[in-house]
């Protein structure tokens, strides 16, 4: 069940500008996701980037705008619905919002669907034999083929629905692929022409791409064979047009908490209707007559604005199983395992590994297998009492929830916090949590109003007659599947402190306890925000010898930002690593003059969130589960904790975060105008992909052949602090040095 916990005290955050001048300091959050998007975009669109991955990155692309008009262009739609005109730090309002989110977004799709159409659909059919094919070009043997397939597979379960005074609009489902068709009647009786609409839903249990020949690549979409055919539906009628659109419907959760008795059967009647919440986007083709496209805008009661004129396949991101195709083998990424790291890679008992030394793991260039054999052994261990999780996101076949239920079948207390509110995976998240219920396992769905976000276990074992316990501690989630494609950090300790804080943090969550002080940790929503601009702060004391080097996924804080604007006014060094949203404008005269902000987009998804603080030479870093956003200071249960370990605290400042500052290859910076453009070295510096290097890197430590650390040449670039004050506008690059290696080393 749901704990109800007393409310944090609200920290007093001013969103509004102090005035105009003030708001021009601050991007706004949608547009500063768009951004984002487009660097995925420039992916897809780059010449460099292999063929294959041009393809995922189109679909990332489509999957990326899905969620966003979910979410936060349907939040935006219902402020406006709502009266509510408030606006952020950049000063705009929900309506201003709107209108630049629609100009941007459809200058993204046009230009998605010109590098869809001119490079990557020929390349794919040219270079690959890989060919997407339109119904006028289909030879007779294929569409024999096609017709045969319609008749057997899809025709039964076709339902054809016509919209009249006597049949309303169908209730279409969020992201539904549909047909509408326009035919018409010649009603002899009444000696006039009859036009009628019609619809079909495109069935999600067909894939679809439909091939078309055993020893041939080539497909054609569902939709275009059932266009094929749409008039054998109709029988009587003539079809005038059929064309395939998709509706996007707002798909955030609308739960009050204090007033559900049943948490988890509150949110699966709250997933039935969601499918059904008000549109707030249409794609349909460009080809569909202008009097369908305005029947169904009054129909999905949507804007001019919503609506998105397609001249391609709806929905890219469909055709992402082309990219599985033996025929794009040759032009994807090659494939890199995770390394298994060498404290772990032999040993007969993890626990006394774990004792001698702090374990760091750099997903997924190391493997997330050493997190699954912890908690593994931790469940089939008759010395371990008990095993406490945080689950936010996990895989439909979990290891790690599979070795929970042992843990319980096993006789050990077993309790599993259970996010159920984690967006998108609020079904998947209700069936694992049932399963572990059945089985024993004591399950907490967190705290009320709060969503548990924090990736954390605690194991308690029985050792020479005293009790000992063990804690894993991450900034991604206890996902297999997902940790072999985004980048984060788990340590996985001894130290009492830690311990102490892992068991107090577990029973905030499920008793009643008041948060306690915390010895190691940082927890929101009871300090964190403010611990973070603490940390800042005494940066900004120490001026021009301040360092601050920052890692996460997004940066919106008002208030952390403002403090960063402080910091570099007084001569602190910041450099960011925002792969996301970045309200923070850098490079402003006698504000931003000492921050620099890098984005990577690249193979892996970055992840992590790492913070650096140099503390006059006395170097301090943490990992957390937190962005610096204020939901995940006031809304959600999130741990920020140090490592202690000075040679991981090298590790991470000198390996992780210096390669990653030094990448000139998939890194993107922010200039003081608010745009994106591709990161640029001094003439003559080495190639740096950072994500290459630290496969090669995970590859090395594996095989036992890494000896920076022993006097060689190490592959890792050392990174001067940047002196940022730029002599024009623009933000000055970092100054890249590098330490003596083998020529053979440069990895590009």
């Amino acid at each position: 069940m749901a704990k109800r916990a007393k409310s944090p005290k609200k920290r007093p955050t001013d969103l509004r500008p102090r005035d105009a001048s003030q708001a021009k300091l601050f991007i706004n959050r949608e547009l500063s996701w768009l951004a984002f998007n487009n660097r995925v975009l420039d992916e897809a669109c780059s010449s460099a980037t292999p063929l294959a991955e041009r393809l995922k990155f189109q679909a990332i692309v489509n999957s990326n705008l899905d969620e966003f008009f979910m979410v936060r262009v349907a939040g935006l739609k219902q402020q406006l619905a709502g009266g509510i005109e408030d606006t952020a730090a950049d000063g705009m309002s929900p309506r201003e919002q709107l209108a630049a989110v629609s100009k941007q977004v459809h200058e993204m799709v046009n230009r998605q669907y010109e590098n869809w159409r001119q490079e990557v659909a020929p390349a794919l059919a040219e270079k690959a034999g890989v060919r997407l094919l339109r119904p006028e070009e289909l030879s007779v043997e294929q569409k024999a083929v096609a017709h045969a397939y319609f008749k057997s597979d899809v025709w039964p379960v076709l339902t054809p629905l016509a919209v009249d005074q006597g049949h309303p609009f169908p209730a279409l489902r969020n992201r539904s692929l549909n047909l509408v068709i326009l035919l018409h009647q010649e009603n002899e009786s009444m000696a006039r022409r009859e036009t009628i609409i019609a619809v079909v839903q495109v069935p999600t249990i067909l894939p679809r791409l439909v091939d078309l020949s055993p020893d041939k690549a080539d497909v054609v979409l569902l939709e275009d064979v059932i266009a094929m055919h749409v008039g054998d539906l109709f029988p009587g009628f003539r079809v005038i047009s059929c064309s395939p659109f998709r509706i996007i419907r707002n798909f955030d959760l609308d739960i009050d908490e204090e007033e559900a008795e049943d948490l988890l059967k509150t949110i699966q009647k709250e997933l039935r209707r969601r499918e059904r919440g008000q549109a707030v986007r249409m794609t349909i083709a460009e080809s569909a007559p202008p009097e369908v496209v305005t029947f169904l805008q009054k129909a999905l009661r949507l804007e001019a604005d919503d609506t998105y004129l397609i001249d391609g396949p709806l929905s890219l991101g469909d055709l992402l199983p082309l990219y599985s195709r033996e025929e794009l083998k040759p032009f994807r990424e090659e494939k890199f395992s995770s390394q298994a790291v060498p404290p772990l890679q032999e040993y007969e008992d993890i626990f006394k590994v774990i004792r001698q030394r702090d374990i760091l793991l750099h997903h997924p260039y190391e493997s997330f297998d050493h997190v699954i054999e912890f908690i593994s052994e931790a469940a089939d261990d008759p010395n371990v009492l008990a095993i406490k999780q945080t689950l936010y996101r996990t895989s439909a076949d979990s290891p790690i929830v599979r070795a929970l239920i042992r843990a319980a079948e096993n006789g050990k207390q077993v309790t599993a916090v259970v996010e159920l509110k984690a967006r998108f995976d609020e079904g998947s998240n209700i069936e694992w949590a049932r399963m572990l219920e059945e089985s024993g396992v004591h399950v907490v769905y967190g705290l009320v109003g709060l969503k548990t976000h924090c990736k954390m276990s605690l194991v308690v074992r029985r050792e020479d007659a005293k009790v000992r316990r063990y804690v894993h501690l991450s900034t991604g989630n206890y996902n297999p599947s997902t940790a072999k494609l985004y980048g984060d950090l788990s340590l996985i300790t001894a130290r009492e402190e830690f311990a102490d804080d892992a068991g107090a943090l577990f029973n905030l969550i499920t008793g009643y306890s008041s948060p306690p002080s915390w010895k190691r940790f940082a927890v929101a929503p009871v300090g964190l925000s403010e611990r973070i601009i603490e940390l800042i702060d005494r940066e900004t004391a120490l001026k021009d010898k301040g360092r601050v080097v920052a890692k996460m996924n997004s940066l919106v804080d008002a208030d952390v930002i403002r403090a960063l604007y402080r910091a570099s006014t007084a001569g602190v060094r910041i450099d960011l690593l925002i792969r996301g949203v970045c309200c923070l404008l850098p490079g402003v005269p006698g504000t931003s003059e000492n921050i620099r902000v890098t984005s990577i987009v690249d193979r892996f998804l970055e992840h992590a969130r790492i913070f650096h603080f140099g503390n006059g030479g006395a170097d301090e870093v943490y990992l957390s589960s937190a962005d610096w956003m204020p939901r995940n200071f006031v809304r959600r249960v999130e741990v920020l904790f140090p490592i202690e370990d000075p040679d991981l605290r090298r590790r991470i400042v000198d390996e992780i975060l210096g390669t990653q500052l030094a990448d000139n290859v998939k890194a993107f910076r922010l200039r003081p105008d608010g745009v994106y453009e591709r990161a640029k070295s001094p003439e003559g510096a080495p190639m740096v992909r950072c994500q290459t290097r630290f496969m090669e890197l995970a590859r090395r430590k594996s095989q036992g052949t890494d000896d920076s650390r022993t006097g060689g040449p190490p592959l890792v670039p050392r990174v001067a602090p940047p002196d940022l004050r730029p002599s024009s506008s623009q933000t000055a690059p970092a100054v890249l040095t590098l330490v003596e290696r083998d020529p053979k080393d440069q990895i590009s």
